[in-house]
């Protein structure tokens, strides 16, 4: 189907009327964000290897797919998007790297000011837009801080990690003021892929494996399983947090996971790798949802529901990195029951970012 044959059906039909579109992973950027990448990669060396292949290609190919212009739309443009496509509302993140590649207080305060951009948008378009609040993990406390001043004063509803921040990762303890914030708030995290860290992107690199194609998913999969197998939903048993992509590859790998930290934990193979309450599996099951975001196919879908749960899987677009209207119409014909497909939608998303 085209995609102003899809558009058409889009704008007469709208959207069921039994349910509405969330998409849960769509990403925004200022313009002084764009202006400051522009400006590392012109004026600075020795920087992120991945953050060059990224945003040298978008900075250099600003028109390709329409995406440097769509990122900075928070009007009219993304509107008539998500009118064409039927998406009643994005929930809107800063774009990876987002400000984890500056320093600290540079990071921190592109967080601040992005955020209170991005809450005047939602001001203006309550109905159509929520919002997650960037923080800069390289300050852990003025992180947490910023998500608490995000969620209670600007009205966000959780916050955006970008994965690793300069090689490091969130399971390092001097980072869980910002785990204990969110549980606290009652509020997800987000953890968005960025490219690989400087010390594993060579091989992908060589290939162009570096991006969405691979590499996102292989670096954000092995953060969040670090975060599982360090302890941290045994230290924040009510911590929430949210992953793109059906999990990062994660769901498939659950037997094995579970069979080999098992075999791990007692041999004692590993001093830095302890016993944990639950299996790996529990805590993926019970404390992370997944987004269909970029993975517009049905088969993977459908098995992380099955493995995961009807309850545990969002819808996403990835929008405007994956902007294809056709690939709305794949997930409009999964053949599951309409008060599943309901919740993949709509009340998924209501009920984790509390809307």
């Amino acid at each position: 189907m085209s995609s102003a044959i899809l558009r058409q059906e889009a704008r007469t039909n709208k959207m069921p009327a039994t349910y509405l579109r969330i998409a849960a992973e769509e990403a925004w950027a200022p313009a002084e964000l764009i202006t400051r990448y522009r400006a590392l990669l012109a004026n600075s060396s020795n920087l992120d290897p991945g953050f060059v292949s990224l945003w040298g290609f978008y900075g250099r190919n600003p028109a390709v797919g329409g995406v440097m212009e769509r990122m900075q739309d928070l009007g009219a443009l993304r509107l008539a998007d998500m009118d064409a496509t039927g998406i009643a509302r994005q929930v809107l993140s800063l774009t990876a790297p987002g400000v984890q590649i500056f320093d600290a207080d540079t990071g921190a305060g592109l967080a601040r000011s992005s955020n209170d951009e991005l809450a005047e948008a939602v001001r203006k378009h309550p109905d159509r837009f929520t919002g997650l609040a960037a923080i800069a993990p390289q300050n852990p406390r003025a992180a947490a801080q910023e998500l608490e001043r995000g969620v209670r004063t600007l009205g966000l509803k959780g916050a955006i990690v970008n994965s690793h921040t300069q090689g490091e990762y969130l399971d390092d303890p001097k980072f869980w003021e910002i785990f204990a914030a969110a549980e606290s708030l009652g509020v997800p995290i987000y953890l968005h892929p960025t490219t690989p860290s400087p010390a594993m992107i060579a091989p992908f690199l060589e290939r162009g494996l570096d991006g969405a194609i691979f590499g996102f998913a292989v670096e954000t999969g092995l953060h969040m399983l670090r975060i599982i197998v360090s302890g941290v939903f045994d230290r924040f048993p009510k911590l929430k947090m949210v992953v793109g992509h059906l999990g990062e590859a994660l769901p498939y790998w659950l037997f094995r996971i579970d069979f080999m930290h098992a075999r791990m934990v007692a041999a004692g193979r590993y001093p830095s790798v302890g016993k944990l309450h639950r299996r790996p599996s529990e805590y993926l099951k019970e404390n992370v949802y997944v987004t269909t975001s970029g993975m517009a196919w049905a088969p993977p879908i459908l098995y992380a529901q099955q493995v995961l749960g009807m309850d545990r899987v969002l819808y996403a677009m990835d929008y405007p990195y994956q902007f294809v209207p056709e690939e709305v119409k794949v997930t409009d014909d999964l053949p599951i029951s309409d008060a599943d497909k309901k919740k993949l939608y709509q009340t998924n998303a209501e009920l984790v970012f509390r809307l």
